[in-house]
């Protein structure tokens, strides 16, 4: 096998995952949201934990409707936990609690699982080096379906995102359509995490929305250049990986933060008075 063969699956699952992502990362960074990808990759982990106790294979069907129950609970305790912004709880901290209690709860049902541990450690870790063709293409189909459903309801979703009063005096239910957005964003997390795991998936859905954030307000170019950025990206650190024999996954995180920093210096010399 050449050193593209060896590459390309995890150059194009990079792709399938910027492009889902990014335009998530739009909504997480103006909702305030940050960390409701980690909570609801833990709040996963945590079915697939179930779903073991019960005997299950850890990458098997079940295993995954499992996590991905899981996850629609956690979209429901965070589509109501919205309807508190006014309040003195902030959302963030409904989002840290949930991370904590999944978290310590998985802790107690793999204490009760035996053999299982390393394939739940995988599914957090991910490895984007070794995804197979099939897993690309099954991931990219789902991610088009979503991409189809948020393209015809992106009115709401948007409005919701960016002016939550005003959707409120035009009588949307914030609720319902949080809830839906979560549920949504809970298909992602499942899928995206046992590929890449929580930190790249993280990053992916942060690192480029926050960089189009620095050059524009417009959401089109903000896509175009998270887009962008996700793809150069990962490109470079697929590559940089497999010369200096580094972790996949790391290497990608690690230079989307650099590009971060790179295009921050870019943006305060382009803003420098004269």
């Amino acid at each position: 096998m050449s050193v593209f063969e060896l590459l390309l699956p995890a150059f194009a699952a990079g792709l399938v995952l910027t492009g889902m992502l990014s335009y998530l990362g739009l909504h997480v960074v103006e909702r305030g949201v940050i960390f409701v990808d980690l909570s609801l990759a833990q709040i996963a982990a945590l079915g697939a934990t179930v779903a073991a106790l019960f005997h299950h294979d850890i990458h098997s069907r079940a295993a995954y409707f499992y996590s991905l129950g899981f996850t629609f609970l956690g979209a429901a305790i965070f589509a109501f936990s919205r309807v508190h912004r006014k309040t003195r709880i902030p959302q963030e901290a409904i989002i840290g609690i949930a991370y904590a209690v999944a978290a310590a709860a998985a802790i107690l049902a793999m204490s009760k699982v035996s053999g299982e541990t390393e394939h739940l450690k995988e599914m957090l870790v991910g490895n984007i080096l070794s995804v197979s063709w099939s897993e690309i293409a099954k991931t990219a189909a789902l991610y088009a379906a979503i991409g189809a459903l948020h393209w015809f309801l992106r009115k709401k979703f948007l409005l919701i995102s960016l002016d939550e009063a005003a959707a409120e005096r035009q009588g949307i239910s914030i609720r319902f359509w949080d809830f839906l957005f979560y549920v949504t964003f809970g298909f992602v997390v499942t899928s995206s995490v046992p590929i890449a795991g929580v930190l790249l998936v993280f990053s992916y859905l942060i690192v480029p929305a926050v960089s189009a954030m620095l050059f524009t307000n417009r959401i089109g170019p903000r896509l175009a250049i998270g887009w962008s950025m996700g793809a150069i990206v990962t490109a470079l650190a697929v590559y940089l990986s497999y010369a200096f024999d580094l972790p996949t996954g790391a290497t990608i995180v690690t230079t989307l933060g650099a590009a971060l920093v790179l295009l921050a210096g870019v943006r305060g010399l382009m803003h420098r008075p004269a």
